[in-house]
């Protein structure tokens, strides 16, 4: 019997839309802002208009492939997904200047690439006939087997494999990764949070943020009825979610739904960062791994040592449900052993319904409100 509901967020309680357009922005910057690398190929704008972000995303993420396939090899955070997709254009700049910039390209491959590396790197990139190849990362990628966090450790590999170079410099832990990170916040919070965030202001500065912008996945009268009628039955809702507490906190608030899940049962990514920095041998914890929903549901007050102590799978696992709309969290709630139930508003929608039914997820719903029907 069902007796604690933990809640992922963007595709089960808001859309994920802004949060890809922020991504897509964030490799966008990087890749042509002369702040960064610098590409003549296009160029940037701190403040776009909409028409300009709408052909950014289809442009970057080549009409959405990117995002299908990453989602469906168990990324789920949107930090990962930049750091892919810019890691990827940006070791193809490499290999375009390795013949003329040998040494060079190679000291860069052997050190962690941080914002001066990325300078160094426009430097010799103003010479280069380059134009990055957003389809091909899906082409390349689809070559190899890797999964989850694996997939940023893939990166070391198609560095071996067109440049002969053996490195170890990409993968979660790296300074490349910390760079992605704070660059995406300033998109998605603007000038006016991002120094809460990022402990500083932001690099470049004129972004207004999407946070105001949140699209809810139904109407927030429904869901809070929906929320309501499962606290009122005494189940014990919480939150499992990649984004950051500000970006859940807020949204959540302002719609209406927060007051429904239990304080000491929301975690987000600021509490797997804090996490990580605290217990480095553990990262990653981010999705799909399962600390979030494993904290969830011990309870915030628990510490992380007994959460990383936790015997999975757990015994009672049929007490427990998650639910979530990619392949992330399914992959979250099988490692811990508890149910797990799909909902098709995330990327792709009804399409999502064949994977979930090859993956046998215990329930696969059109929407959250379907989870009162599976209580009963």
């Amino acid at each position: 019997m069902i007796r604690t509901i933990l809640f992922d967020v963007d595709g089960v309680l808001l859309s994920e839309e802004r949060y890809f357009d922020a991504s897509a922005l964030t490799v966008w910057e990087m890749l042509f802002s002369g702040k960064y690398l610098g590409l003549k190929q296009d160029t940037f704008n701190p403040a776009p208009e909409e028409a300009v972000i709408r052909r950014v995303r289809e442009k970057i993420f080549a009409d959405d492939s990117f995002l299908d396939f990453v989602k469906t090899r168990g990324i789920n955070a949107n930090w990962d997904m930049v750091y892919l997709a810019f890691s990827y254009q940006l070791i193809c700049l490499l290999a375009s200047l390795q013949e003329k910039h040998p040494e060079k390209v190679e000291e860069i491959l052997q050190n962690q690439i941080n914002r001066d590396t990325i300078i160094q790197i426009r430097g010799l990139a103003e010479e280069a006939d380059f134009t990055p190849d957003f389809a091909a990362f899906v082409a390349e990628f689809e070559q190899g087997n890797a999964e989850k966090q694996a997939l940023l450790l893939y990166l070391n590999d198609i560095v071996n494999k067109k440049m002969g170079i053996q490195t170890d410099i990409f993968g979660r832990k790296s300074a490349l990764w910390d760079l992605c990170q704070e660059t995406f916040q300033e998109w998605y919070l603007g000038d006016e949070l991002v120094a809460e965030s990022i402990g500083r202001p932001a690099y470049q500065e004129g972004k207004k943020g999407f946070l105001q912008d949140e699209i809810p996945i139904l109407p927030p009268q429904k869901m809070a009825e929906v929320l309501n009628s499962l606290k009122d039955q005494g189940y014990v809702l919480g939150i499992g979610t990649g984004r950051p507490a500000i970006e859940t906190r807020v949204p959540l608030e302002a719609l209406g739904l927060l007051k429904y899940f239990d304080p000491k049962r929301i975690v987000t990514a600021s509490d797997v960062l804090e996490a990580e920095k605290r217990h480095p041998e553990k990262a990653p914890l981010a999705k799909p791994q399962p600390y979030c929903y494993i904290q969830g549901l011990l309870g915030t007050e628990t510490s992380e040592e007994a959460c990383f102590a936790l015997k999975l799978p757990i015994d009672n696992g049929e007490e427990v449900l998650v639910v979530g709309d990619s392949v992330a969290d399914y992959m979250a709630a099988r490692s811990i052993g508890c149910r797990f139930a799909a909902v098709l508003t995330g990327l792709t929608g009804q399409e999502a319904r064949a994977k979930f039914e090859e993956l046998k997820a215990d329930f696969i719903l059109d929407d959250m409100a379907e989870v009162l029907s599976i209580l009963k």
